[in-house]
């Protein structure tokens, strides 16, 4: 079906970073822009889902670069999932946004929204993408326009963040993926998604497609496989409302998402098993599972100790993928819902604790979930869901993951998930202990209290985590779509 759909929704975001641009000196109006802009977008990509979910697919193209290269969109049941996620989670972090940057009365406000509703729309174009080449380039955007977001605090801890944060995501694309974009092209002579892979079945030796393979895995530093995470602890000096986006909804699932393309239609499930690379990728992504987690135990800040937790959780997206069980592959499909839905909410509870108190250690916030009943009860339930304890989505994509992992015959990755879990539960369930049973001389001061503009966001987040832990029919659809 060719249909001009995928463009509108890129171009709502693209004409509402230049919107809030022009009414910068209208901040009622300016803060207006982007709610309306990212219903809009969840609007068209939900007009899309009718035709995916029967299996049929929305194109768009636009022109040729090159033969064999096209800038172009399609819109399928892969890219569906990124999109849904991304744009319906846009609408909440855009109303907790106004109210974080308002309460805390920071700088560069029109810069900060009109970056933010950037990066929306690199974020959409490449869940649409309909090639690597389109992927790429809007990748390479998503890293360009979060830039000024991770630096916007402008002091000296943003600016060593900023520039991590660039040489890892920059440098690794114009080395590795560059490679492997230029080698994928000259092996297959184009650089199309294609059902199957679209390196199956070509002349090439083993040895080749395995150095373009890992050239990918590793230029694709945005999914934070170790050790190409180090980008994102730093990134956390940027706004809480930047770090939800960083570490659930745009950044770092354009990383994964861009390796699920990799496996499922460049290379195909079938090269990728019978070349090895499936269980060697396995292994670095369940080193980087356990070792993320054992740094996140390791931290008392809260937004270092959810880093951590989400380089862990992105290398669940990509073990579910390589395991190339059918049940594997869908539970690493859906964790990028279940991860958004939960992780944001996280990353929202961090950003209200820190308005309402100044605080973001740990072991200062005891007794805080008694003055912040609402904010910590959200906390809680997403850390449930990380745990993996239903009725929450975790537990739905975990539990895909454990039974692919013996659908595959792999035990020792099942062991990895439950070792894993444990951990989980090891660095978040004593933060909500510390909150809600700190002792009385450690009590917060009456002082401290929600923030309505914040809390309601945060308790919409984790409403949608259980929902989906009850509900997971629509991504389990388009996963299974994409299995098939």
């Amino acid at each position: 079906m060719i249909s001009i759909r995928p463009l509108l929704a890129v171009a709502v975001a693209v004409l509402a970073a230049l919107a809030v641009l022009l009414l910068s000196k209208r901040e009622k109006l300016r803060d207006a822009v982007s709610p309306l802009a990212a219903i809009a977008m969840f609007a068209i990509v939900a007009s899309m889902a009718p035709t995916v979910l029967a299996g049929g697919t929305v194109d768009l193209r636009l022109f040729e670069i090159l033969p064999g290269i096209d800038f172009a969109f399609r819109v399928d049941a892969l890219g569906m999932v990124f999109a849904t996620v991304s744009s319906l989670l846009w609408i909440v972090a855009s109303i907790y946004s106004i109210g974080y940057m308002r309460h805390l009365n920071e700088h560069a406000q029109t810069r900060f929204f009109a970056c933010f509703a950037a990066s929306l729309a690199a974020a959409a174009g490449g869940a649409f993408a309909a090639n690597l080449f389109t992927l790429v380039i809007f990748y390479e955007v998503l890293s360009l326009v979060t830039y000024p977001l991770v630096y916007h605090h402008e002091d000296e801890e943003g600016w060593a963040g900023s520039r991590k944060y660039l040489v890892y995501l920059m440098g690794a694309s114009k080395s590795v993926l560059l490679a492997a974009l230029a080698l994928t092209y000259h092996i297959a002579g184009s650089l199309d998604f294609v059902p199957g892979g679209l390196l199956a079945g070509v002349d090439a030796s083993a040895p080749l497609l395995t150095v373009v393979y890992f050239c990918y895995l590793f230029g694709f530093a945005k999914a934070a496989v170790m050790p190409m995470h180090a980008w994102l602890p730093a990134a956390m000096v940027a706004p809480t409302p930047v770090s939800a986006l960083l570490h659930a909804v745009a950044v770092v699932k354009m990383g994964v998402f861009c390796l699920l393309r990799v496996v499922f239609h460049v290379f195909g499930t079938g090269l990728v098993g019978g070349l090895g690379l499936g269980i060697a990728t396995a292994y670095v992504a369940s080193f980087t599972i356990l070792m993320a987690s054992i740094y996140a135990l390791t931290r008392d800040d809260l937004k270092a100790r959810l880093a951590y937790s989400t380089v862990s959780q992105l290398s669940y997206i990509v073990l579910g993928a390589v395991l190339l069980s059918p049940a594997a592959m869908v539970g690493g499909i859906i964790h990028i819902a279940a991860h958004a839905f939960s992780k944001i909410t996280l990353f929202f509870c961090a950003g209200s604790i820190y308005c309402a108190s100044g605080k973001r250690n740990i072991s200062d916030m005891a007794g805080i979930g008694r003055r912040m009943p609402w904010t910590m009860g959200a906390f809680f339930v997403g850390s449930l869901s990380m745990i993996g304890v239903p009725p929450t989505a975790g537990f739905i994509s975990k539990w895909y993951l454990a039974l692919g992992s013996v659908e595959a015959g792999e035990t020792s990755f099942l062991i990895v998930l439950l070792v894993s879990s444990v951990l989980n539960a090891a660095y978040f369930l004593p933060v909500s202990y510390v909150a809600f049973f700190g002792t009385e001389e450690q009590e917060c001061p009456a002082t401290v209290r929600e923030i309505p503009m914040l809390t309601i966001p945060l308790v919409a987040t984790a409403i949608l985590s259980v929902s989906m832990g009850i509900f997971p029919g629509y991504f389990l659809a388009l996963a299974e779509r994409v299995v098939r």
